[in-house]
């Protein structure tokens, strides 16, 4: 399998979301090589949508979501979590994936040692889990995916169903749009709340409303 080309990632937001499930994230940090497929993303996509952090206009914060494509966007958040996003689309548009979750498949001795469990299901079933079992923080924000030390490789195949549901941990900002995707049953996937879980569709019945509910 070969590295994502950039192009791939210079396209809109949604599609990138959707095509990242069953790719493979690869981090090579800390002295150690760890490797997941992509379970669980979720899109943020510009300066209209209130759950992305380009809301609020250009920041220290969010600067790198305002550049080229294919690069890492890692950010700190509650206190003890960091959070990876990979951004999309043309130079200057800020834009987003979060990356929420991952199947571990190499690596799985410093994914523990890390995370702190040896629950396959528990190594990296959240972004904030995902990122500490990557042995990713801030210092990578920034990082080219072109690159040597994290980078996501083409699938395999893709054999899944993908489901679509509201974002998680939003709240009220942009709780309406259907710009979650996950792949159908896996067990590395995180949980939502009652409202996400209740409001999950069909990739095919997700496109047919535009991505929103109502």
């Amino acid at each position: 399998m070969r590295k994502l080309p950039r192009a791939f990632y210079d396209r809109n937001t949604i599609d990138v979301a959707i095509q990242l499930l069953g790719c493979e994230i690869v981090s090579l940090v800390g002295g150690s090589m760890t490797k997941g497929v992509i379970v669980e993303t979720e899109a943020y996509r510009g300066p209209d949508d209130p759950a992305c952090h380009a809301f609020v206009g250009r920041t220290r914060r969010n600067d790198v979501m305002f550049g080229p494509p294919g690069r890492l966007y890692v950010y700190f958040t509650y206190g003890n979590h960091y959070m990876l996003n990979v951004v999309t689309e043309h130079d200057g548009y800020p834009a987003a994936v979060l990356l929420r979750a991952a199947q571990p498949n190499f690596g799985l001795d410093a994914m523990q040692k890390r995370r702190g469990t040896d629950v396959p299901e528990e190594l990296c079933s959240g972004p904030g889990k995902l990122a500490r079992a990557l042995g990713i923080t801030t210092t990578q924000n920034g990082a080219d995916l072109r690159g040597s030390r994290i980078y996501i490789k083409e699938p395999s195949r893709r054999t899944f169903d993908i489901m679509s549901s509201p974002r998680i941990g939003i709240g009220q900002r942009g709780h309406k749009k259907l710009w979650r995707f996950y792949i159908k049953d896996n067990p590395h996937v995180s949980m939502g709340s009652k409202y996400v879980r209740d409001n999950c569709r069909t990739l095919t019945a997700a496109r047919h409303v535009g991505f929103k509910i109502g």
